[in-house]
């Protein structure tokens, strides 16, 4: 392989003849050529696969906005090259969101080219490997545990509620939790197949999801004083009905829907606070932040035990296992294999 050659996920998009769009993803050799406009390029180690990555790499709509894309909204790397005063070749950095993977090329590739406004220095006690487990689901997992101690939610206000348990976000947010002193509730569909995993991060009890994922009363009897939500729709306004006087809500997903059948009950009545987490576009200092109180909290032998290294190869089989809901834990993709 050339100097400037190397791998990439390539999603594109084509259409036919009677103008239906079709999308397809294809692990190929390119060149610094197809790179998009950064002022750092760094050679990328780990990325994972999230469930937009799975979206992307299966052929569906509504994650890349720009055709061709290199796919993954993860990397974990080195600079090679900067023209940003911050960051020097050898810098060990870290890029989450951002864009990348859906609008800006991404870390499923052995190199990419990103804004250095974006990365974030990747910390001593965090490894490489450990930093790409981390990932989006853990990065937005500490956004919402930072929400909730923004609001004054500590371990004694009450029980947390974290939904879409048995995923990246919900799986890392249990365990930030635990390790902080909070009770923690676990909703999850597959209770009886992950309850022992569950627990093993640090879950005081499990619940199941289809208690909360059909419509309820706008009011419903207070059982939360805090909750970080993946799920959205009817089981994100039955939280917002059953959240205590004052709790806080963190809603960082839509793995249900998108829409919010509530009223405003909970806001006017109980004081109920709906907190949104954006990952993607979350400025400099909260990142860093983040990241900081990531590598001070969280137990990385937990980490390790929920993690699955693959090559870049196998980002195709992930993805079509996460789409079925077939994942727990995280999913790292070494690209230099």
């Amino acid at each position: 392989m050339a100097a400037n050659e190397f791998r990439a996920i390539i999603v594109t998009r084509t259409e036919d003849e009677t103008g239906k769009r079709h999308q397809s993803a294809e692990l190929t050799t390119v060149t610094d050529d197809v790179l998009m406009d950064g002022d750092v390029t760094v050679a990328v180690e780990f990325s994972s696969i999230n469930y937009k990555d799975g979206l992307a790499l299966m052929g569906k709509p509504g994650v890349a906005r720009v055709w061709p894309l290199i796919a993954g909204i993860d990397l974990v790397g080195t600079v090679e090259s900067s023209t940003d005063p911050r960051w020097a070749p050898g810098d060990q950095v870290i890029l989450n969101g951002a864009g990348i993977g859906e609008s800006h090329h991404g870390g499923l590739a052995e190199r990419a080219r990103v804004a250095g406004t974006s990365l974030v220095r990747r910390p001593d006690a965090v490894s490489a490997v450990r930093a790409a487990a981390i990932g989006t689901a853990g990065f937005t997992a500490m956004l919402a545990v930072l929400a909730l101690e923004r609001a004054g939610v500590a371990p004694d206000s009450g029980d947390i509620l974290v939904t879409g348990a048995s995923g990246g976000v919900g799986g890392v947010a249990i365990a930030l939790l635990a390790a902080r002193g909070y009770r923690v509730v676990a909703s999850t569909g597959r209770g009886g197949e992950l309850g022992d995993y569950l627990r093993g991060l640090g879950a005081a009890e499990i619940l199941d999801r289809h208690t909360l994922d059909e419509a309820g009363k706008p009011l419903q009897a207070q059982r939360w004083a805090g909750a970080i939500d993946s799920v959205g729709s009817f089981t994100l306004a039955n939280i917002l009905a059953q959240t205590h006087q004052g709790g806080v809500v963190a809603a960082c997903g839509l793995a249900q829907g998108p829409d919010l059948p509530a009223t405003v009950m909970p806001f006017i009545l109980r004081a109920v606070t709906l907190a949104g987490i954006n990952s993607v576009e979350a400025p400099p200092a909260l990142r860093v932040q983040a990241w900081d109180r990531l590598a001070a909290d969280l137990d990385f032998d937990l980490l390790d035990g929920l993690t699955e290294v693959i090559p870049l190869a196998g980002s195709f089989d992930a993805a079509e296992r996460i789409l079925a809901g077939r994942v727990h834990g995280r999913t790292v993709v070494d690209v230099r294999r």
